[in-house]
């Protein structure tokens, strides 16, 4: 590939770039409409749910990307789940070729959400989008629905501005599965490599610095997820017969998950690694507001706390299977589930972690207790090369798209189907970006999206794509 004389600049002629910020504007409310019938449907994709609804939200992000007339081909795709005999969750992927040697770009985003959880805890109903103080609210109103809209917005506001002069490749691939672990992921990038091949990839599933200050993720920690089962007993006893001699399987559960912390919360795992980086400067303030920190209740772990986020280990007990406090009796557990979720620093693999934790628990089950382990989920951290002309281009655009400049962040949280783009792709520049802020709730009761951030994040995009439309490789 040919970058271009000065990776990043502005290629654009100043006739064309005001005509893509007014188009923006004028599209912004659309946007919005759009975004918010997404939300209205509860497209999840647990076995547990109504899969239908995920066919609903398939064909809506097809009929999106059809309307905005500037693709080849749009189809609603499945792929196989490797080792298994199922096939995966519905996902939209959409086509253009590059004229007269523009690049091409591919456009990640996922249209699948998490659960609700507990209804009571929403103050309006989850699938009911509503707006209040500046955000939309609704599940998937920030992730990653606006993922979706902030492609097909931006897409939409360069084909206006432009029209018959674009000339750039552009993909879009809409997941269906990625809340799920993306099961059928890397069989889908094998299935369909040709239609995605590009020289940019746009994941659009991060986050920002704070709702006016845009950032680029550059590394994501990896993670191992598995549910491991503590047993003691082949059959519940009375706990005042036999209590005090015999170990139940929730004594068991706490003692050995106990072990795998410090007493300061750090993680106490012999064979987790840390990764050695700077980062910007971070208040327990901040991070007091932004994670809903109660009073009194300190940070956990050392070292700077963007460290602690970024680039260390953390692990959290996420499910238990137990009895419940409605259904308690006077009786000793003969067996616990628990699901644990770790985040892995960057540089060390989900299978090297995966191998360190479940050697610490065997190491650590008392009594003797019997413990199985399954449902093992593993992904790679990330680091994204910074090098690249496509980088810098993204920084001037969102500068540009915000009137701030960006900051380079680091992401506890984990995106694994990015090792399979780099392992399908290896010469295409990636470029993790969102649309969420630090308030967004993603995951959360009452997930919401800043209006402003996600206006931002459109003129972005939309910038982005103008000035890719002007590089010839």
């Amino acid at each position: 590939m040919t970058s271009p004389a000065q990776p990043g600049a502005q290629n654009l002629s100043s006739d064309r770039e005001p005509a893509v910020l007014e188009a923006v504007a004028t599209g912004h409310p659309a946007a919005l409409s759009d975004l918010g019938q997404l939300v209205r449907i509860p497209g999840m994709a647990w076995p547990a749910f109504d899969q239908t609804q995920l066919e609903r939200s398939s064909e809506a992000v097809a009929a999106l990307a059809e309307g905005t007339g500037v693709f080849d081909d749009v189809r609603i795709l499945r792929a196989a789940i490797p080792g298994t005999d199922e096939v995966g969750q519905p996902a939209v992927l959409a086509t253009r070729a590059a004229r007269n040697g523009k690049p091409t770009i591919l456009l990640y985003a996922h249209h699948d959400v998490q659960p609700p959880g507990d209804d009571a805890l929403w103050e309006t109903p989850p699938f009911e989008p509503t707006v209040r103080d500046g955000r939309l609210y609704g599940r998937g109103a920030a992730d990653d629905k606006a993922g979706i809209m902030a492609h097909i917005a931006s897409i939409r506001a360069v084909a206006e501005a432009i029209g018959d002069d674009l000339e750039l490749g552009i993909a879009m691939f809409i997941e269906g599965e990625e809340e799920y672990g993306s099961r059928s992921f890397a069989q889908f990038l094998a299935d369909n490599k040709d239609a995605l091949r590009a020289d940019a990839i746009v994941v659009a599933d991060s986050g920002n610095w704070d709702s006016v200050t845009p950032g680029l993720t550059v590394s994501l920690r990896g993670n191992a997820r598995f549910t491991v089962r503590v047993r003691t007993l082949d059959h519940a006893s009375h706990s005042g017969m036999f209590g005090g001699a015999v170990p139940d399987a929730m004594m068991a559960t706490v003692r050995m998950l106990s072990t795998l912390w410090n007493e300061d919360g750090s993680v106490a795992v012999e064979g987790l690694v840390e990764r050695d980086a700077a980062t910007p400067d971070y208040t327990e303030d901040t991070l007091r507001d932004e994670a809903g920190l109660l009073a009194g209740v300190s940070p956990i772990g050392d070292g700077t706390i963007l460290s602690r986020i970024w680039n260390k280990p953390s692990v959290t007990v996420i499910g238990i299977d137990a009895t419940s406090v409605a259904a308690a009796s006077n009786t000793l557990l003969p067996e616990v589930s628990v699901v644990i979720s770790a985040r892995v620093a960057p540089g060390q693999s989900g299978e090297d972690a995966y191998a360190a934790l479940e050697a610490h628990l065997r190491a650590n089950a008392p009594f003797g207790a019997e413990l199985t382990f399954s449902d093992v989920d593993l992904g790679n951290g990330f680091l994204v090369d910074t090098s690249g002309w496509a980088v810098a281009l993204t920084r001037d655009a969102m500068r540009d798209g915000y009137g701030v400049a960006p900051v380079d962040l680091g992401v506890g949280g984990s995106i694994p189907f990015i090792a399979d783009l780099v392992r399908e792709f290896p010469d295409a520049q990636i470029l993790v970006t969102g649309v969420e802020d630090p308030h967004s709730r993603a995951h959360s009761p009452n997930e919401s999206l800043h209006l402003d951030t996600f206006r931002h994040a459109v003129t972005t995009e939309a910038l982005l794509l103008s000035r890719m439309n002007d590089i010839v490789i």
